[in-house]
């Protein structure tokens, strides 16, 4: 794979604009994280932390009967 190389500036604040084609790449939406690991020889490393609303929107729910707190409580006694 060849290594794609971007610059940004760092603005007065701090803030950094993520390039349109890293963002592409690593499909990085509004409201995900990155996360900033330094090492001890100055070697850093970024993570992206997806955080998307609405993961489960589309996900069907499942009927899983009636259930009683006290009777699992009564039957399988307290953690």
């Amino acid at each position: 794979m060849t290594p794609e190389i971007e610059e940004t500036t760092v603005s007065s604040r701090g803030g950094v604009t993520v390039p349109s084609s890293v963002r592409d790449r690593l499909d990085i939406e509004e409201g995900d994280k990155l996360r900033w690991q330094l090492d001890d020889t100055g070697e850093l490393q970024i993570e992206v932390v997806h955080q998307r609303d609405g993961v489960f929107d589309d996900a069907e729910p499942i009927d899983m009967g009636e259930t009683n707190a006290v009777d699992v409580k009564t039957e399988f006694g307290e953690e």
